[in-house]
């Protein structure tokens, strides 16, 4: 795949990784934007502001290049679980995940402070939990693994084993749905296959 060396304002190496995976190359910037500045309103808008700030932060820094930044929460009801502080709140949102169906909203933006370009989207996936015992859930809170996870576990690590099903993008609940970004790249003229087979070489 033909590509610019793209900027991602995220240090997540789960994020890092997809792209890498779709034949990406990509420069980790991590932003500095201050989440806690923006209130919770609705899912998807919210992290649809969340991903434009990051991404802004990032690219009003480096204004000829491309940024793609991307913010994900998991929502149960009316509550929206982050990453847990503590092995007590990492059991407390297992729990409560526990044989329930909860839904993983990732937000994206596509910037270029040049032409002050912005795209965003928004990707849900509904995510089905078998019923976990407590001793799965003391066993997998003793692997690590939650604690840099909204709603502490890793569908794409140990906690694979906690999913009985998921309807949407599989990518969207690791961190970033790279159908719709891709998608958007491309349409975008940002990425294409002219240079398909040469190892992306960069421009």
């Amino acid at each position: 795949m033909d590509a610019p060396r793209l900027i991602l304002a995220s240090a997540s190496p789960r994020r890092r990784y997809l792209l890498e995976q779709a034949g990406l190359p990509i420069e980790i910037i991590p932003s500095g934007y201050d989440e806690a500045s923006v209130p919770f309103t609705a899912p998807e808008p919210y992290v649809k502001t969340l991903a434009m700030g990051k991404a802004a932060e990032v690219g009003k820094r480096h204004p000829t290049r491309w940024v793609i930044g991307a913010d994900t929460i998991v929502v149960i009801g009316d509550a929206v679980l982050g990453k847990p502080k503590s092995m007590d709140e990492a059991r407390e949102m297992l729990r409560r995940l526990s044989g329930q169906t909860h839904q993983v909203f990732t937000g994206y933006c596509l910037y270029r402070g040049e032409g002050n370009f912005r795209r965003r989207g928004a990707v849900r996936t509904d995510v089905v939990f078998k019923t976990l015992s407590e001793k799965e859930i003391e066993w997998y809170v003793h692997t690590d693994e939650p604690f840099d996870k909204a709603g502490a576990y890793a569908i794409q690590g140990i906690g694979t084993f906690l999913v009985r099903r998921i309807n949407g993008s599989y990518t969207n609940v690791v961190g970033l749905p790279v159908c719709e970004v891709l998608e958007d790249l491309i349409g975008e003229g940002v990425v294409g296959f002219d240079a398909l087979g040469s190892g992306g070489a960069g421009r």
